[in-house]
């Protein structure tokens, strides 16, 4: 059935941009601009990161960390976003950014893309769980006789992880839905505490919002280690708008799902990111405006944001927040099983798993989802879940570390189509834009800030305490040059290009007649 708005032709022209890059439409196309828009929306989740992450703003410059970092972090992504936004309108498919660093550039830019990004995409899915389950822990935990101990933690996140997996089993209309619902209520209950955070407020000093205090080492709980540079301290704070202002790949990850991706797709990129930033920024300024006291509230630590609702709040509105913000984190974690579980469906689809692509690369003809792909990635996350929990390097847990490393991998996944595309654009690998385009002068100025963005986030993201980041990065590329020439080189051969596109006409036909899409 084709839905309201989306004609005949729209769907023919959809189905021959996929066709055109060798692919079938096995994955149901039904999600609408704003389902796009929404499940980016609903990763990014300011009431997860901004929240959960709201301390490396008052353990580093208070106030001005809200008021002036928060902007210039988000625009760092912003330049991410636009640039990722003109590939996506151009080549819209599942797992969007291995094809695009695989037909800019070569199979081994596109396998390394595809394994930083589920990297990242797996890590960070248990980031935000393992953010969910401490946050429950916080504010409902002792009605459940639950303290947090690391069992109770893996626990707690193999419980809702499974529940994200169930959700994404049963088709894309109904996590769309979810992920629809779920940009309202984080609006919602956005705007809810924001109108909370000024009213309660014992008083309202809004030069916080630009005053530079140094709030490094016991002054800020231990956030950061103590250090005599704002400048620096500036840096290190623009981690919460960085690390909370990403995810807007999923709305590339579900091109095959959208419908007329090559327009709903980039817009999905650049509003979710704009909408979020513009709003996280004034709830951040709003919590930072609540805080009774800044230096008595800093130096809470992690703690400041629920010490501060204990202090202002009403209790029946303190839990009616939390609860709402629950379910959006949980939720949050929903639309990161769908962005990974399609990243691991489109690169397993070209043989990228050395083992299972077959399997991974399935999609059930009764639900059009890639069911094996979805449980695969809930359980590797459950596996990193219950690692990060109980092991530790050095005295530091894994967690701690991998949560900044994920950082690093999922913007190098970013970083990767972009510059190969600046490379790229208006020669025989990428003639032609999308019809979603900046121009060659605009989208080339925001790949050059882009580098510029990725040095600053790699280097703010491997400073002490997370300065183990730099030795797992190493790492991690020694052992991707070891698996590529040892093995790899020999093995993958990418996405087809090509006389291989021509040849696939009747494998298509027929995997799209398995699955019952009809075409037109």
């Amino acid at each position: 059935m084709i839905a309201p708005g989306y004609t005949d032709i729209d769907k023919k022209e959809d189905l021959k941009v996929l066709h055109g890059m060798g692919y079938a439409q096995e994955l149901s196309r039904s999600m609408s601009r704003f389902s796009n828009f929404a499940i980016s929306f609903s990763i990014i989740c300011i009431l997860s990161g901004g929240i959960n992450s709201f301390a490396q703003a008052t353990g580093s410059i208070g106030g001005a960390a809200a008021g002036i970092g928060w902007i210039v972090g988000c625009c760092v992504s912003a330049c991410f976003a636009l640039a990722m936004a003109q590939i996506a309108s151009a080549f819209p498919t599942a797992g969007g950014l291995y094809h695009w660093s695989s037909i800019l550039g070569n199979r081994f830019t596109g396998w390394l893309t595809a394994w930083l990004n589920l990297l990242g995409l797996i890590t960070v899915l248990g980031a935000i769980n393992i953010g969910t389950a401490f946050f429950f822990v916080g504010t409902f935990g002792s009605g459940f006789g639950i303290t947090g101990t690391p069992g109770e933690i893996v626990g707690f996140v193999t419980f809702i992880t499974v529940l994200q997996a169930v959700f994404n089993h049963f088709g894309i209309r109904l996590t769309a839905m979810l992920t629809d619902a779920s940009g309202f209520l984080i609006l919602g209950a956005t705007a809810v505490l924001i109108v909370a955070c000024l009213v309660f407020a014992p008083a309202i000093d809004i030069t916080r919002l630009w005053t530079f205090t140094n709030y490094s080492g016991d002054a800020g709980g231990g956030v950061f280690p103590q250090s005599d540079s704002m400048s620096y301290l500036f840096l290190l704070c623009l981690l919460l708008p960085v690390y909370t202002i990403t995810g807007y790949d999923a709305s590339a990850h579900t091109s095959e799902e959208t419908e007329k991706a090559a327009h709903s797709v980039p817009q999905a990129i650049v509003s979710s990111v704009l909408w979020s930033s513009l709003i996280g920024w004034v709830m951040l300024c709003a919590i930072v405006l609540a805080i009774p006291d800044l230096a008595a509230g800093a130096k809470q630590g992690w703690n400041v944001f629920f010490a501060t609702m204990d202090a202002i709040m009403p209790v029946w509105l303190k839990t009616l927040l939390y609860l709402a913000i629950l379910l959006s984190q949980f939720l949050c974690g929903l639309a990161t099983v769908t962005s990974a579980s399609r990243m691991l469906f489109a690169f397993s689809r070209d043989g990228g798993m050395p083992f299972g692509s077959a399997s991974l690369a399935k999609v059930s003809p009764t639900w059009r989802t890639p069911v094996n792909a979805i449980w695969t990635a809930a359980v590797l996350e459950i596996i990193y879940v219950f690692l990060a929990q109980f092991i530790s390097i050095g005295g530091t847990n894994i967690y701690t570390i991998v949560v900044n490393s994920t950082l690093v991998f999922l913007f190098l996944s970013f970083i990767i189509p972009i510059v190969l595309g600046m490379m790229t654009f208006g020669t025989a690998k990428w003639p032609n834009p999308g019809p979603w385009n900046l121009g060659a002068g605009l989208f080339k100025l925001f790949c050059v800030l882009s580098v510029v963005g990725m040095a600053i986030i790699f280097y703010i993201a491997i400073q002490p305490p997370n300065d183990k980041v730099l030795y797992i990065t190493i790492g991690f590329i020694g052992l991707t040059a070891v698996l590529w020439f040892g093995f790899e080189n020999r093995r993958f051969q990418g996405p087809p290009i090509g006389d291989q596109i021509a040849k696939r006409k009747a494998a298509i036909a027929a995997a799209e007649l398995a699955v019952g899409e009809t075409g037109y």
